[in-house]
């Protein structure tokens, strides 16, 4: 058996092992929910969000957990293409920046008591700092528009290191994953390998990506367009659309998805690459879709379509498209105070508060009674 067979029959035996949530816990939950000190559904999706973090934990979501966002690194040969406004040497430079605290994910996560791990799965300037997980497949992909991106097998490579990192997360007690991502050239990859997934037409989901002006945007849809014909991705199959059009970082993110999902973690997506990679790992599995927590609705023009595509719907808008996983930490908030309300707030039993809707069934049933004597 050769070593890209043994990856892919791994990766079966995880998506095997991801199994539907607890039915019983979250209906526990709801039925928390509703007696709460306050009018039933008053907390709108903040409610729907403890009920699926409690039927994903098979209990009620635990308050103070271990929380952190994985950012993954790598390099995109489609640069060469001239569709960014940034040099794909800026890639490296973030990373540097990352380790060094001063980013914008940084910042976020210290606000938020979130950890961040970067990880190196092929940035193109071999990233070797303190602070960064390597696991590098290769220095960057291909330039697509020419070759396909990366093989099969260095395809599932990434994948496989996601996996690892949702494995590690959780058996160092982390409870919460985020994704997060960097990458120059990764919105056009992420276009590609959702118009071939989708067959959405590249002209509405080829976005700005970092700043670009209406001459360059075009050029940016037609190097997507080029490309799509060129390698006539199969939208049946997801890994080979990751191997023709995708991107590193992506496939890594694709890994953590579904590992965390094996294992039982919830995992709250990022913008239009984090969500991107969300799409290939439900169409890998179904299943982990559950597992999703959207955080924001990027300002990047295809992740609207991809959130209905995906029908989920981001928790917030505020017009962000930096990635990095900065939209998925302060998602996190949301989190810890979807936990916090299951099991901080009090019923209207302990508070002794009289609920007006029982009063109201209460009497109703009393009437009901007098009416049959």
């Amino acid at each position: 058996m050769s070593n890209q067979e043994k990856m892919e029959q791994k990766l079966q035996a995880i998506i095997s092992d991801i199994s539907p949530l607890d039915q019983n816990i979250m209906a526990k939950a709801r039925g928390r929910m509703d007696v709460l000190t306050k009018p039933q559904g008053s907390l709108g999706r903040m409610e729907d969000l403890a009920v699926q973090l409690a039927g994903i934990a098979g209990d009620f979501f635990p308050v103070g957990t271990r929380k952190r966002v994985v950012v993954m690194a790598s390099d995109h040969g489609v640069t060469e293409e001239g569709i960014s406004a940034y040099p794909s040497e800026v890639t490296a430079q973030m990373v540097a920046n990352f380790t060094g605290g001063g980013a914008a994910i940084n910042v976020l996560g210290r606000q938020g008591q979130v950890e961040v791990e970067v990880v190196d799965v092929g940035v193109k300037v071999d990233a070797s700092l303190p602070g960064v997980r390597r696991v590098r497949v290769r220095s960057g992909t291909d330039n697509f528009r020419r070759r396909p991106a990366m093989s099969r097998s260095e395809a599932l490579q990434a994948i496989m290191a996601g996996i690892d990192c949702a494995k590690e997360a959780a058996d160092s007690g982390v409870k919460v994953l985020a994704t997060g991502e960097m990458g120059i050239g990764n919105t056009t990859a992420s276009s590609a390998v959702m118009a071939a997934l989708t067959g959405y037409e590249t002209s509405l989901l080829v976005g700005r990506g970092t700043g670009l002006d209406d001459h360059k945007l075009r050029h940016k849809q037609e190097v997507v367009s080029g490309a799509l014909e060129l390698h006539k991705p199969d939208p049946s199959d997801p890994l080979g659309v990751l191997s023709l059009v995708g991107g590193l970082e992506i496939a890594a993110l694709v890994g953590l998805i579904l590992g965390a999902a094996c294992l039982r973690i919830p995992v709250v997506v990022d913008g239009f690459i984090s969500s991107t990679a969300a799409l290939v790992a439900v169409k890998l599995c179904p299943g982990v879709w559950h597992y999703l927590i959207p955080s924001h609705l990027s300002a990047e023009s295809g992740h609207a379509l991809l959130m209905d595509y995906l029908n989920l719907k981001p928790y917030m808008h505020m017009d962000m498209r930096l990635g990095e996983g900065t939209g998925a930490v302060l998602a996190m908030h949301l989190v810890e105070a979807a936990a916090r309300i299951t099991v901080e707030m009090a019923t209207f039993e302990d508070a002794n508060v009289s609920d007006k809707e029982k009063r109201e069934e209460k009497s109703a049933g009393s009437e009901t009674r007098g009416a049959e004597q």
